[in-house]
């Protein structure tokens, strides 16, 4: 048994020299915690979220159902993708003007990967941080737990009534005009621009709203999409049921570690009447199309790895 004096000397020991380190080792892995976080969010993360300036209504959200302490975590998780997982490369965010704008992006990737790193972009890489609302389809509202989060963390049906007030508000708006079908285009079609809807240009006119084309390169490789099983995905009331062999594979969930690069073009400006011909809006939605295809297809040839 030790004795009296050696407990003693054991107790002096560990309230003058262990514990003191015990809690320099917790104090540090706070450290450690604390500086990743900075890495990850910035160290004007805080700064930011005060500068977005949000119409909110009384129970703490706005008109459409954002809520801040939801969107808080929602960019922390973008942030960890954003920066951590694809390591987006950003191009010319500066292009996009304060005020109300309509941003016009290819879709790809089976999961809206795209449109989070988008969002993510123009809060933690634009100056002044913009919030970004997204035009989500109608299906969305039908999937428990899915519609309630995707209406507190900024995301808005893509229906021109709510478009039009979101752009009254001085909004930044995506806008996905391929569609679903854009998102779940098979691997040999990646990068082909699908058939642009024409509702956003008509809304671009209505409301004198500058367009910002945006090229998103990454997302087509990031999950392997051999084809779509159409019969399936009717009975599901799916808008598409992509086959990709990838997610049968263990840790095959997540997509893979593709690096993206997001590319804003300058601001298009268009001028007519919104109740034209559809012919004569396809005219100037080609033009946009054609500025996005245009802008795809330079930064893959500039593109060196599709992981680095």
């Amino acid at each position: 048994m030790p004795s009296t004096r050696a407990l003693a000397r054991f107790s002096h020991f560990a309230t003058h020299s262990a514990l003191p380190l015990v809690r320099l080792g917790i104090d540090g892995v706070r450290g450690t915690i604390d500086d990743a976080t900075i890495r990850l969010l910035g160290r004007d993360f805080e700064d930011r979220l005060r500068r977005v300036a949000l119409p909110l209504a009384a129970e703490g959200v706005d008109p459409f159902g954002l809520d801040p302490a939801w969107a808080k975590y929602a960019v922390g998780v973008a942030a960890f993708f954003h920066r951590c997982y694809f390591r987006t490369e950003v191009h010319g965010i500066e292009r996009v003007p304060t005020g109300r704008v309509l941003l016009i992006a290819n879709h790809s990737g089976q999961l809206p990967f795209d449109g989070m790193l988008i969002a993510a972009s123009l809060f933690l890489d634009a100056e002044p941080p913009r919030v970004m609302r997204s035009m989500v389809e109608k299906w969305t509202q039908t999937l428990p737990f899915v519609s309630t989060f995707f209406s507190r963390v900024g995301q808005v049906v893509g229906v021109p009534e709510n478009a039009r007030r979101l752009l009254d508000m001085g909004s930044a708006i995506l806008v996905f005009p391929e569609g679903t079908r854009g998102i779940s285009k098979g691997f040999s079609s990646r990068y082909q621009l699908l058939d642009f809807g024409l509702g956003f240009m008509r809304l671009a006119l209505e409301t004198d709203t500058p367009i910002v084309p945006i090229a998103v390169i990454g997302g087509e490789e990031q999950y392997i999409s051999l084809g779509n099983l159409e019969a399936l995905s009717k009975a599901l009331g799916m808008p598409t049921f992509p086959i990709i062999p990838q997610l049968l594979l263990p840790g095959g969930q997540l997509p893979l570690p593709t690096k993206y690069r997001i590319y804003f073009g300058e601001p298009m400006t268009f001028r007519g009447d919104p109740d034209d011909d559809d012919a004569v809006i396809q005219e100037k939605v080609a033009l946009v199309k054609g500025r996005i295809q245009s802008m795809l297809n330079l930064g893959l040839k500039e593109r060196k790895s599709i992981f680095w």
